[in-house]
């Protein structure tokens, strides 16, 4: 490597390391989409703002790919390195949805790699089937609902987060290596437990007492017959996970890992700083300002988000490869500056190709020009940022980020709420009875209800304190508390907020003797976040 790049690089990572955890949340994580969208006849993480000129599905941007570098532009020197990068950004066509490796049965998810029948989920990863409602998702699991980070080979999980090589475990956080538990937290090599927490190498417990396994089972069958505490005995869960086998860290839910700062759901990274949901299988190094990555064989990544095999990647989108610079979704690439939807290339420059000497000239040039402006190891401003800040994970996170203080800094801010498009004639279930014509608060509210006369003109609305055993009750404990007839409805929650059940999900629900859910499906990923 020329001697003035790696002291670029250095620059880089100096100026990056000084991020606080905030200033980490707002300019990289908001990078993190949670919400789908109708664009352009798709469904899409990219709205309808203008600052993606164009999308396509990715069948077609993946055909077209090859062709990309047509669309690449000569470095304009009278304009800043990200007035050019962002000319490029309106002459792509970008995909609705960012997908890697071969998917099947999931047009309806994002950040995908691998895997098959996922549903409303991001970030889902290497061998994953059946996942739905759930974020980060990686390496080998089945039947995943309403989950964030879940790892290595688990299977039925529904309502949890931080899971790792388990399996059948329900409204939990923080378990590793265990099986069938419910409603606990921090548990390792656990099995048949119930409400526990900080346990390890334990098997018939409720509430940390131990049971024989007769009375334990006969208790069991009491505790999940009250089908109607689920969701209360998961909010009262401690959000904090342990920190095992690590030293000199500060954070939650790290695991073999050393010299960690502000980290939460790290696992085998040395040397890091303000990193959510990073690692993997393998050992990494030098992590700082990433989220969601690591999966296998990364080392000295500053500014990273949703990256996914590579090294020494400098403020990058949704990039895998190495010694790659401000990049969006480029795959398997190397030595690239201000690059979009690459694969396999070398040496390009805003999607324009160079030889290795022109490049190495340019990429001087242009970092040259940025240590003057001071925005050399800066991520993307908040101008240039496509998704609406309060419908990313940075939000979910921290929601004390002001409609102010972002849009001060140019992020979106979604203010109006996003319409949905009720079936005509649909049915609606009601977890709670309407108490006026609009509903408040929520991601989406601001519907209409059935006391609304538009709404009775498309179908009947039904109260679930009206409606007996016409349709299926939201709350209900019966035995057969879910008729298949709510395939066929509509579920308004609380907040005003629409959803459905899919078939995937009923079908899990019935099989493990599960409660409808009562929160959108959104709302449902939220409950994941919460880890500080």
């Amino acid at each position: 490597m020329p001697h003035r790049l790696k002291e670029r690089q250095e620059k880089m990572a100096k100026k990056i390391k000084k991020d606080n955890f905030r200033t980490y949340l707002k300019t990289v994580v908001s990078w993190s989409p949670l919400m789908f969208y109708k664009n352009n006849g798709l469904i899409s993480i990219f709205p309808e703002v203008g600052r993606i000129s164009d999308i396509q599905d990715f069948e077609s941007f993946s055909s077209q790919r090859d062709t990309i570098l047509q669309k690449g532009l000569t470095i304009a020197s009278n304009i800043s390195f990200f007035g050019n990068f962002s000319k490029l950004i309106q002459n792509i066509t970008f995909p609705a949805t960012i997908k890697y490796m071969t998917n099947e049965n999931s047009e309806y998810a994002d950040s995908l790699a691998g895997v098959k029948n996922v549903y409303l989920s991001s970030n889902i990863t290497f061998g994953s089937e059946n996942v739905l409602y759930s974020f980060s998702v990686k390496n080998n699991n089945t039947n995943i609902l309403n989950s964030v980070a879940v790892n290595s080979g688990s299977h039925n999980i529904y309502f949890c987060s931080g899971i790792t090589t388990s399996h059948n475990i329900f409204y939990s956080r923080y378990i590793t290596n265990s099986s069938n538990i419910w409603f606990s937290d921090n548990l390792v090599n656990c099995r048949e437990c119930i409400s526990c927490n900080n346990l390890e190498h334990t098997t018939f417990c409720i509430n940390n007492k131990q049971y024989k396994e007769k009375e334990y089972y006969i208790q069991k069958e009491k505790i999940l017959k009250e089908k109607k505490s689920f969701a209360e005995r998961y909010a009262t869960l401690n959000a904090i996970g342990k920190n095992i086998a690590s030293e000199n860290i500060e954070g939650s839910a790290i695991s073999h890992s050393d010299n960690i700062e502000n980290g939460y759901l790290v696992h085998q990274i040395k040397n890091g700083k303000n990193l959510i949901m990073v690692g993997g299988k393998d050992a990494c190094q030098e992590m700082y300002n990433c989220f969601q990555c690591a999966s296998k064989l990364e080392n000295f990544n500053y500014s990273a988000i949703s990256a996914g095999r590579g090294e020494h990647l400098y403020c990058n989108y949704n990039s895998s490869g190495s010694s790659m610079y401000y990049t969006i979704f480029c795959e398997n690439c190397s030595y690239c500056l201000g690059c979009i939807g690459l694969k396999n290339k070398s040496y390009c420059i805003l999607n324009k190709q160079y030889t290795k000497e022109e490049r190495h000239d340019k990429v001087d040039e242009i970092f040259t020009q940025m240590e003057k402006d001071g925005t050399l190891g800066k991520f993307f401003p908040g101008s240039m940022n496509p998704f609406y800040f309060n419908d990313t994970a940075a939000y979910l996170i921290d929601d004390t980020f002001t409609k102010e203080e972002v849009e001060a800094e140019g992020y979106l801010r979604r203010d109006e709420k996003i319409k949905v498009d009720i079936p005509e004639g649909a049915e609606i279930v009601y977890v709670n009875p309407p108490q006026s014509p609009f509903s408040k608060g929520g991601s989406e509210a601001g519907k209409e209800t059935s006391n609304s006369p538009s709404l009775l003109k498309r179908g009947s609305g039904y109260p679930i304190s009206e409606i007996g055993n016409k349709v299926p009750k939201v709350d209900s404990g019966a035995e057969r508390w879910i008729d298949p007839e709510i395939l066929k409805k509509v579920i308004q929650d609380k907040e005003g907020n629409y959803y459905k059940i899919v078939k995937m999900e009923y079908d899990f629900l019935m099989k493990h003797g599960l409660p409808l859910p009562k929160l959108h499906w959104l709302d449902r990923i939220k409950l994941g976040f919460t880890f500080k």
